[in-house]
């Protein structure tokens, strides 16, 4: 946000006293121009189309200025312990930090599935918890073909409170990425979660303290959201981050959800205004592109990250 529009005052939530997010208080936050980000530049690859395993990706971080990554639970998880050490000495060395790792199983499928998911994520997750990683990430479709909005939703409170609880014993963090594309309502039956609101009240419902938000900038301007709405967080609340633009002569209404573009690539999403209402909170996670962008996927390797660092490195410029 520009300077001179700095103070902005908190909006008090809608969902007060909601455990895990803003408590009912109203107050100023000024970001003076000396204020410094907190939050990390880091490599997702398979948002950019790059196919990689865990030591490629941080020799390309290194190379291309990237301040994190994503982690592979099961890369990682097959380390031996000599050869995590070594991993992150290596890290440490290149002052390259974690930044989130994708939920390892699916809780959508059937009930079988998911157990079965479920009974192999204390491996994945000590393995994580082992090579210092905390945050953990995962998405919530915004339909679904047979469950109606309620019963999708018991379904989601009830699986996830058992995920957030294995992972919560491990130290780890799980983030729930809302997805705001109107044009998805329709493609199956039943409409399901498509907002921050919304998922507020999913994650009030799942009751467990290690339980936030994936926050996607095309999903908050999809859904029509404002910096009010993310000022209504506390930096806790937000897990993990996408940053991401929105192609150029669509409504918000009118956005696809997998023809995205990189930051600042058409200036239809008001980044500037995004990231400063990060640094207001004092967000220190991890900033990833997502773009789902056919012409980066195909993208030699090292061209994509260069191409996605520079998006990203403009981005950030803006505050």
């Amino acid at each position: 946000m520009p300077a001179n529009h700095r103070r902005k005052f908190l909006r008090q939530s809608s969902l007060i006293g909601i455990a895990g997010f803003a408590p009912s208080y109203v107050f100023s936050l000024p970001v003076s121009p000396a204020e410094k980000r907190k939050f990390k530049m880091c490599l997702n690859p398979g948002a950019i189309g790059v196919k990689t395993n865990q030591r490629a990706l941080l020799t390309l971080a290194e190379k291309f200025g990237f301040e994190a990554i994503v982690a592979m639970p099961d890369e990682i998880a097959n380390m031996s312990e000599k050869q995590l050490s070594d991993f992150l000495d290596t890290m440490q060395a290149k002052q390259i930090s974690w930044g989130s790792a994708g939920l390892p199983m699916d809780f959508r499928k059937d009930e079988k599935s998911f157990r079965d998911g479920l009974a192999r994520l204390p491996r994945l997750a000590g393995a994580l918890q082992q090579a210092g990683v905390s945050r953990l990430g995962t998405w919530i479709m915004p339909t679904h073909v047979e469950l109606t909005y309620l019963a999708n939703f018991r379904q989601h409170a009830s699986r996830l409170r058992e995920i957030a609880k294995v992972l919560g014993h491990y130290g780890l963090r799980l983030g729930l990425e809302y997805v705001g594309p109107k044009t998805l309502m329709t493609r199956d039956k039943y409409a399901f979660i498509r907002s921050m609101q919304e998922a507020k009240e999913l994650i009030f419902e799942i009751g467990e303290s290690n339980v936030g938000l994936v926050l996607d900038s095309f999903h908050w301007f999809c859904a029509g959201e404002t910096v009010a709405d993310i000022l209504t967080l506390r930096k806790e609340d937000i897990v993990t981050c996408d940053l991401n633009d929105a192609r150029a002569g669509f409504t918000a209404d009118e956005q696809i959800d997998n023809k995205r573009e990189l930051p600042v690539a058409t200036g239809v999403i008001n980044l500037k205004a995004f990231l400063g209402a990060l640094i207001s909170l004092g967000y220190d996670g991890p900033v990833r592109a997502e773009p789902f962008n056919q012409k980066l996927n195909d993208m030699d390797n090292e061209v994509a990250v260069k191409t996605t660092y520079g998006a990203m490195k403009k981005a950030f410029d803006l505050i």
